[in-house]
């Protein structure tokens, strides 16, 4: 399989709804908690480990961080909730961005949610899961470092998970996922190609 991601590159950052990109071409968006590796899975999915900054104090993407494949394909990489230690006023308004972005953008095409294997379906991931069911955004979403489980534990949760999702976002799809050994990096890969509108080749449909 042909992986075109490592073309993608920074374009910006966004701390307002007002210094969004023209709303046009498709977009997918990462989400999940400040300590669920969204930043690690962006880099291997792009082959480029210094794309998203990692930080050993989760919580460091403090803005709406685009990296753009071309003029109508990105990727977003959305603030982390629920751990960074920043006041109660900064994180109130990177709840308040997060959900301006996801109600206003019409190129947005679908959301990968990352979810620690250990940790999986907190309040917010639940939230963000009935409010993409409602508007019938597609949603995908990562367990990951499930590395730092055996095979059969890995498995229970992806099954433990996958039914409790018949209740909150039944139309969700679900992978293990790890950036560590890669596991499951194909799955999504096809999920990105499928939401940007791209061939296998890389190239527009």
């Amino acid at each position: 399989m042909n992986n075109r991601y490592h073309e993608l590159s920074f374009s910006l950052s966004v701390n307002k709804l007002n210094q969004l990109p023209d709303d046009n071409g498709y977009e997918v968006a990462f989400a999940g908690r400040s300590n669920a590796g969204k930043s690690s899975a962006i880099n291997a999915i792009t082959q480029n480990k210094k794309l998203a900054r990692i930080s050993k104090t989760p919580g460091r993407t403090q803005l709406i961080n685009y990296f753009k494949l071309d003029a109508e394909h990105r990727v977003v990489d959305l603030p982390g909730y629920g751990y960074a230690k920043v006041p109660l006023k900064i994180k109130q308004h990177w709840q308040e961005l997060i959900n301006a972005y996801l109600t206003s953008r019409q190129s947005l095409k679908g959301i990968i949610l990352l979810m620690d294997i250990r940790h999986p379906l907190k309040p917010y991931d639940e939230q963000l899961l009935k409010w993409s069911a409602s508007v019938g955004l597609p949603t995908h979403i990562l367990l990951t470092k499930c590395d730092k489980l055996k095979s059969n534990p890995a498995n229970n949760a992806l099954f433990t998970t996958r039914k409790s999702l018949e209740k909150i976002n039944p139309q969700a799809s679900i992978q293990l996922f790890s950036a560590t050994n890669r596991t499951g990096l194909d799955v999504v890969i096809n999920k990105l190609d499928q939401w940007l509108h791209l061939n296998q080749d890389g190239h527009k449909k």
